[in-house]
């Protein structure tokens, strides 16, 4: 019964954090369609709400829930778990993802009332924020306590400095353009 569970939970995973990518580059592309000129920005506005709500409504919220059903029902199946140190960890990261969905829904909902905070290379960093959390997750999922914590906070860091450099390396090509 537990493998069942795991397969679930790994493949409502995948559809939650591809609908967490997949979000915020809905996002940006919503964001630059504002330096249009009418018509084009309201087609396209109009276009991206639909896509976003769509996204969100059908894909990545009811997986977020599916992952975590299937999550809760693992520990109910094997509760030993719990007094494991990386799975407290890994929560605490589960825990900031289900904050990063949230934050998500929020800007999807100002973006649908004109409101718009964030520039798309702002979205585009928000964006690796979510990379973060899946690595994070992934390694103490399958290492457990085989990750020695200093290099796993090391290498999250490096990882997190090369993600912010491919931003601005892009948004430099973009630019010159």
């Amino acid at each position: 019964m537990y493998n069942y569970i795991l397969a679930i939970h790994i493949i409502f995973v995948v559809c939650w954090m591809a609908g967490l990518f997949y979000i915020v580059r809905l996002f940006i592309y919503h964001t630059e369609a504002q330096g249009k000129p009418e018509p084009d920005r309201k087609i396209l506005s109009d276009q991206f709400e639909i896509m976003e709500r769509k996204l969100w409504y059908v894909i990545a919220t009811p997986s977020m829930y599916l992952v975590l059903a299937a999550g809760i029902t693992m520990l109910c199946l094997v509760p030993g778990w719990l007094q494991q140190p990386w799975l407290h960890i890994k929560l605490g990261f589960v825990a900031g993802l289900i904050v990063y969905h949230f934050i998500c829904q929020n800007k999807m909902n100002q973006m649908r009332k004109g409101i718009y905070k964030w520039t798309s290379t702002q979205l585009r960093i928000w964006n690796e924020v979510a990379t973060l959390f899946l690595f994070a997750i992934v390694f103490l999922a399958v290492l457990k306590n085989g990750i020695s914590w200093i290099y796993g906070v090391v290498g999250l860091v490096v990882l997190a400095m090369i993600l912010m450099s491919a931003v601005k390396l892009y948004k430099y090509f973009r630019e010159k353009k």
